[in-house]
């Protein structure tokens, strides 16, 4: 008997591609799945103003969605993990899904410099507080701006705009096929990662056990391992302030190394610290080290 899913998304060809990655892997485990792509513009689309991301709000992008898979006109939406908010609304759940793909910043500059040798007062596009403290911890004379508009659009302003170069994550243009035109691959020991950075989520009704059941079955353990050390820090920090805040953890062996970061309110200074042990104990290194780093942002 085939059974029918309707995934809601985003109509980027990012997001479509992403959807288009768990819609596959979902026909795999159910080669009876009829499966149909219902896209979904959201407040975040059609707003373009140059506002930073980070003071809007992540809900801009999902709102719309979330209200589809209440009302039970898609069944399961599919998200950038980084950009979801970190609580799902009351009645539905995130579920981190598929192996993750590569976590890093990346930078691509118009000249090819790399960030080091970018000229003096250089002008990179960003929306994120968290890159924008991470760029001024480590080069203070930095200009930064707000750069609206999906992968595509970023990289088309980079040509036509006054930038020398944009901050962007190296999963993005690795999905849409540009990963050449990257100029530099930032360390995720340094220039830390959003949480969840790489990662898929798909968001389904908490009641639909059926389908949660199915889903379940595409988490990647040591992905879901290390994206829940990085959620504890997350949670200690408190996931829904305006905070530049970043947090990357790799596991390893049974060992997982956590780097993190936490920014001033006006993103002007970083401080960024380290953890590692054995992969059983990652909550709580994650917890303890976000506790270090919120004591150590505090007296900075």
């Amino acid at each position: 008997m085939t059974r029918h899913l309707i995934i809601g998304t985003r109509g980027s060809r990012l997001a479509l591609i992403q959807t288009g990655l768990v819609a596959d892997a979902l026909r795999k485990l159910d080669p009876k799945l009829a499966i149909k792509v219902k896209t979904i513009v959201t407040k975040g689309d059609t707003n373009t103003a140059p506002i930073p991301l980070d003071t809007i709000g992540k809900a801009w992008f999902t709102a719309e969605i979330e209200q589809a898979l209440t009302n039970g006109e898609i069944d399961l939406a599919v998200h950038s993990l980084k950009d979801i908010p970190p609580e799902a609304p009351a009645g539905l759940v995130h579920l981190p899904v598929l192996e993750r793909a590569d976590p890093r910043d990346v930078l691509v500059s118009k000249t090819g410099a790399k960030l080091a040798g970018l000229p003096h007062g250089a002008l990179i596009g960003t929306d994120s507080l968290r890159r924008t403290a991470l760029l001024l911890h480590y080069r203070t004379d930095l200009r930064v701006e707000s750069v609206r508009g999906n992968v595509e659009t970023r990289l088309r302003k980079l040509e036509t705009d006054a930038y020398d170069a944009i901050i962007l994550a190296a999963a993005g243009l690795e999905r849409l096929g540009r990963l050449h035109e990257v100029t530099e691959f930032l360390d995720p020991a340094t220039f830390v990662p959003a949480t969840g950075q790489g990662v898929l989520s798909v968001e389904i009704a908490a009641g639909n056990q059926q389908l949660l059941d199915l889903v379940k079955q595409l988490q990647h353990a040591p992905t879901l391992a290390a994206v829940e050390a990085e959620q504890a820090f997350t949670g200690i920090i408190g996931g829904g302030c305006k905070l530049p805040i970043g947090c990357y953890a790799n596991i390893s062996h049974n060992w997982i190394s956590i780097n993190a970061v936490i920014g001033s309110g006006d993103a002007r200074t970083a401080t960024i610290d380290s953890t590692e042990g054995p992969a059983a104990q990652a909550l709580a290194l994650a917890q303890t080290l976000a506790h270090q780093l919120r004591a150590a942002e505090m007296k900075a």
